[in-house]
């Protein structure tokens, strides 16, 4: 049996305006290469992920001076206004019968680990795809709206509640139509479950680990920096 063709997915479009810095955020250093690098060889590194499909902005001045980009399994897509907009570009490079694994461009510690769990949704008929996932270990506050300052309107259960991660992983013709059917009708999307979710697929959560964090304030970089040296320590 022929194993499902998998391509990665990154949309990379973003500035990243919290963190500050000069430049969009996945061009950062963190442990000698960039985020992106980071992220992009972990992912090509993965035997079950034939190339890697990213998605930049019309105006992106720094993708082109990173090494990586010379590798043949590395294809560039103009990216959109949105999230949503930069994974249809993406998808729409991509056979309609393979895989897609939709990661984000600032996620550079997701162990291979977890993508073989994602992975193995393939096999499973009772669900359209999946993602990972965290459970929700603390306690959930709801705000009201009070002026400047944010008040507890009231404590929400935790129970069953999941922090999504990336990858995603779906049906590349499958996430194509459901993209679009939910952008047609002003549907907010959030990431590529969200859209599944509107045209009535079932997602299936795949507890990840807690380290796949997502570098998103200038704080996330040292502990970022030290998830990855713990994983080469691993590796050596």
């Amino acid at each position: 049996m022929t194993s499902p063709h998998v391509v990665a997915v990154i949309p990379a479009a973003g500035v990243g305006s919290r963190m500050q810095a000069d430049r969009p955020k996945q061009y950062l250093s963190l442990a000698g290469k960039t985020i992106l690098e980071h992220t992009v060889t972990l992912l090509l590194n993965h035997p079950s992920v034939s190339r890697v499909v990213i998605a930049i902005s019309h105006d992106d001045d720094f993708i082109h001076s990173l090494p990586i980009i010379a590798n043949a399994n590395i294809d560039l897509v103009e990216g959109g206004k949105t999230r949503a907009d930069s994974v249809l570009n993406a998808l729409a490079t991509l056979p309609e019968e393979s895989w897609a694994l939709v990661h984000d461009a600032a996620r550079p510690c997701v162990s291979h680990q977890d993508i073989d769990a994602l992975l193995a949704v393939m096999n499973n008929s009772n669900t359209t795809g999946g993602i990972l996932a965290s459970p929700v270990r603390d306690t959930m506050k709801r705000a009201c709206d009070h002026g400047q300052a944010s008040l507890i309107s009231h404590t929400e259960s935790r129970e069953n509640l999941w922090h999504a991660l990336t990858p995603q992983l779906f049906p590349t013709g499958v996430l194509l139509r459901a993209l679009n059917k939910a952008l047609s009708n002003s549907v907010t999307i959030t990431d590529e479950a969200s859209a599944i979710e509107y045209a009535g697929g079932k997602v299936a959560l795949i507890n990840g680990n807690p380290a796949n964090i997502k570098i998103t304030h200038p704080a996330d970089l040292p502990l970022a920096e030290f998830y990855i040296k713990q994983t080469h320590k691993v590796n050596e």
